[in-house]
């Protein structure tokens, strides 16, 4: 969503010319004569009796079969479940098993071999069934590899309370060295592979292959059982159903071929289940459901739904004044039409709330890849305008002029997240109440900020709370003004916003979430990015999440 550097663009030919030197396989990832399973295990998207195991055998020049068991113990004495899986190049070599049969909130272990070499073990688990008294789990998004080690991926791995990890997306960037982070990554020698913007399948695979081969993120996937969604870059910056900001059609080719990789290449090498026959790939939503306590919904907001999204600089004459600047947002960005989830999401996310609230559980979760809390740009002062320019370049005080132009004129400060998309932002918040279901714990990443939010619909009834996640990497938004520049512009945000109660957009890391029968806390942890003080985890703020009268509410502990 924020990325500011734009990628210079590729041509067709060139993209044709790596795919060919990869043989559409992403062992070129791989030194010569490594291990089969150099991309680690994992595991995730499980249910009560099921869960998705999953390797990539490296090295092979044909098909073969490789052999995984699942146990109760980690010596692998209590074998409940084994078998053989077919690798090959049609999907480049990976191997996904949905293992059934098991029993619901158990932990098992699990691991593959092919001849005499042998993966290592992963943990996983099933979703509980019955009364449950608690659950801990781990919130992360925007894992960019240039732009830092992954510090909190290795902290979420050595914490014992966590066990779940919610990806809420951009889990891989799409760009190259000379986009988002390609700087940064020459620094510190973790540029992306290949060495260009991600476009064909091939493509897609050798970025997979480079993000799975990372140890840090070996280590949290082999700890801890995934639930995942995908938001823009694992396909390309901002996309619609009919194309996306960072596609370019007479250099990179057709946009739907283009996103049909991005999305076979994610369902390739992530532990998710398939999608189920005569469905789409884009059609990507989840509940999980943790017995007595919890339903954990995921939303669709990218390739099954999403229209167009607008750019203020497409319509710099209609925000002339504040008035033709509310007629823009009454009329353009609030158009009626202006779809954010498919009708296909919404029977879901109808169904799925109804039966939540319909079994009693006390937490409805909606795993949600962008901000949902209106936020406007800071209305800031000319003094401080003048304050936070003095020592910036000329492109960062650009972009604060024009912050403080939109300010002025109450504008919100993205028109990609749901604030350019009011009259779905409504839309959902009604399907919500006709489900019984004011009271949700949105959780959203995408922003590159920690957020504390506080949600009403268009009739100041309140909805719940969205609690964000900042990146594992990413940078926050306004680091390009200083330290101060970003502390003094994230204040200014929740004094122009009523629905913001905190946000941070200067630490990386991640958000630990736990819920009992009673309530919540919401945990954000900081988590440097360079390897020598890789363990220098804190948490920097605390949020009891209060039940009351059908309500939640956010009570600031630190």
């Amino acid at each position: 969503m924020t990325d500011v550097s734009r990628r210079q663009a590729l041509t067709l030919a060139a993209a044709t010319l790596a795919a060919t030197r990869v043989a559409e396989s992403s062992d070129s990832t791989v030194t010569e004569g490594s291990a089969r399973f150099r991309h680690g295990v994992a595991s995730g998207d499980p249910d009560r009796s099921s869960v998705v195991i999953w390797t990539r055998v490296s090295g092979l020049a044909g098909p073969e079969a490789v052999q995984w068991e699942v146990a109760k113990d980690r010596s692998f004495r209590e074998i409940v479940s084994q078998g053989s899986m077919p690798v090959s190049a049609i999907r480049d070599y990976t191997a996904k098993v949905l293992v059934t049969g098991l029993t619901a909130g158990s932990t098992y272990f699990y691991r593959y071999a092919l001849g005499t070499e042998q993966s290592e073990t992963g943990t996983t688990r099933t979703l509980p069934a019955g009364e449950v008294a608690s659950l801990t789990m781990a919130v992360a998004s925007c894992s960019n590899f240039p732009f830092g080690f992954f510090n909190a991926y290795e902290s979420i791995a050595r914490d014992n309370s966590i066990d779940w990890v919610l990806h809420l997306g951009d889990y891989i960037y799409e760009y190259g060295p000379d986009g988002f982070g390609g700087e940064v990554g020459k620094l510190l020698g973790r540029e992306h592979e290949p060495r260009h913007e991600t476009v064909s399948l091939a493509d897609y695979r050798r970025r997979h292959a480079q993000y799975k081969a990372d140890p840090q993120s070996q280590a949290m996937h082999a700890a801890k059982p995934l639930l995942a969604i995908w938001d823009d870059h694992e396909a390309t910056n901002n996309p619609w159903t009919g194309g996306a900001e960072n596609h370019q059609s007479d250099s990179e080719g057709d946009w739907q071929t283009r996103r049909d990789a991005a999305l076979q290449a994610y369902f390739e090498w992530m532990p998710v289940r398939d999608p189920a026959p005569g469905h789409r790939r884009s059609d990507y939503w989840r509940h999980w459901r943790f017995g007595s306590l919890a339903s954990l919904i995921s939303l669709e907001t990218r390739h099954s739904g999403r229209a167009e999204q607008i750019s203020y600089f497409d319509h710099l004459n209609r925000l002339e004044d504040p008035e033709a600047a509310q007629e823009f947002l009454r009329t353009i960005v609030g158009a009626p039409d202006r779809a954010m989830l498919s009708t296909a999401m919404e029977s879901f996310l109808r169904e799925s709330l109804s039966e939540s609230t319909n079994a009693g559980r006390p937490w409805r979760l909606i795993a949600n890849q962008i901000p949902m809390a209106r936020t406007l740009n800071p209305r800031i002062s000319v003094e401080d305008l003048d304050t936070l320019g003095r020592d910036l370049s000329e492109k960062s005080r650009k972009r604060i002029n024009y912050m403080y132009q939109l300010g002025q004129l109450g504008m919100p400060l993205y028109l990609d997240p749901w604030d350019g998309y009011p009259v779905a932002r409504q839309k959902f918040y009604e399907l919500c109440k006709r489900a019984g279901a004011t009271d949700l714990v949105v959780l959203t990443g995408d922003s590159h900020s920690f957020w504390s939010n506080q949600l009403f619909d268009d009739r100041g009834q309140r909805m719940g709370v969205e609690l964000g996640t900042t990146g594992i990497t990413s940078p926050g938004d306004f680091l390009e003004f200083g330290a101060a520049g970003a502390e003094f512009m994230d204040k200014a945000l929740v004094a122009t916003n009523p629905e913001i109660l905190w946000t941070d957009c200067r630490h990386t890391g991640y958000l630990r979430l736990r819920l009992d029968q009673q309530g919540g806390l919401a945990e954000y942890m900081s988590c440097p990015l360079d390897r020598a003080n890789k363990r220098s985890v804190k948490t920097i703020k605390s949020m009891q999440i209060a039940r009351s009268n059908g309500a939640v509410e956010l009570v600031e502990t630190t």
